[in-house]
């Protein structure tokens, strides 16, 4: 298995990609990383020169070097100290290839993608021998590293950092509630319209109970309120279907729950059938409303 996956060379001022390693794999994880690469070489301008975002299986390593920075993907499994000599190396062979003026002169993205055979043969020989091919050695960086380790940053903390760069900071904190769904599904569709049956019934029996009530001296009073309530429940689970919301696991489980209770409260003024068909729409709500995730946003490297 390939430890160093993907390397990405931007410059420093404004981010603007220089060239990058074709990327063959489709994992999801690598695809988030480089995702997160854009973000980060938005904010490398106000990082240290060496940092690393850490990740579940992968790790995003980078380098800044002369205006220049220089970023990998790798496995979790690969020493630190192998991944930055892996950037060293890719910093000695870009600047023999190309010089300060070169990289200043750049206006669009990837004016160097011929660099991406030199990055391509780099990968290769790491994953193959696992170790340095020019002039850095590894007992350097591992000495480098140990007097000035790589600051370990969060992606929040890219966030966070490019927002304030750029005076949308607001706009960051509050992302969370405007980020976009996946398009509704047929089987969402009719989970509402089940839902919304339900809560009409719900409704329709609690408001019929209450004339019973007033004339019982308030007998059926929590019968009353157990319909009220599933029929809430059942509202606010088509609230977090249809929108994004933060602890939406927790909620959609106290939903569940609430509705279970108060269709076993019931039992009695409903038959069982009638209970498993409410119990049934409320879990299939809960199951897809967990399952409906939020838009990727556009942000991948473009190679």
């Amino acid at each position: 298995m390939s430890l160093i996956l993907f390397a990405f060379v931007v410059r420093v001022r404004d981010g603007l990609p220089l060239s990058a390693s074709t990327d063959f794999l489709h994992n999801k994880e690598l695809q988030e990383r480089k995702q997160q690469l854009k973000v980060i070489s938005k904010s490398l301008s106000s990082l240290p020169e060496r940092g690393t975002v850490k990740g579940h299986e992968l790790n995003i390593h980078f380098l800044s070097s002369e205006g220049v920075s220089y970023m990998t993907v790798c496995a979790c499994g690969l020493p630190a100290a192998t991944a930055f000599c892996f950037l060293e190396d890719l910093r000695w062979e870009f600047t023999a290839c190309f010089d300060d003026s070169a990289v200043a002169l750049a206006s669009r993205p990837y004016p160097f993608l011929e660099f991406d055979s030199a990055i391509q043969k780099l990968q290769q020989h790491y994953n193959q021998k696992g170790g340095p091919s020019l002039e850095v050695t590894l007992a350097e960086v591992q000495e480098d590293l140990r007097t000035s380790p790589p600051q370990v940053l969060t992606i929040e903390h890219m966030t966070l950092t490019n927002g304030a760069a750029n005076g949308h900071v607001e706009q960051t904190a509050a992302s969370g509630q405007s980020q976009r769904l996946e398009p509704v599904s047929a089987p969402g569709i009719l989970s509402l319209v089940l839902n919304i049956m339900c809560a009409a019934l719900n409704l329709i029996r609690g408001f019929h109970l209450i004339e019973y009530t007033f004339q019982d001296d308030y007998d059926g009073l929590w019968n009353v309120v157990a319909f009220l309530l599933a029929f809430l429940c059942c509202v606010c689970q088509c609230h977090l279907y249809l929108f994004h919301t933060c602890q939406k696991k927790l909620k959609s489980f106290t939903l569940l729950t609430l509705i279970i209770l108060c269709n076993a409260f019931l039992f009695g003024l409903r038959n069982i059938w009638q209970l498993g068909f409410h119990m049934s729409v409320a879990c299939l709500s809960t199951l897809l409303t967990l399952h409906r995730k939020p838009l990727d946003r556009n942000m991948d490297c473009g190679v």
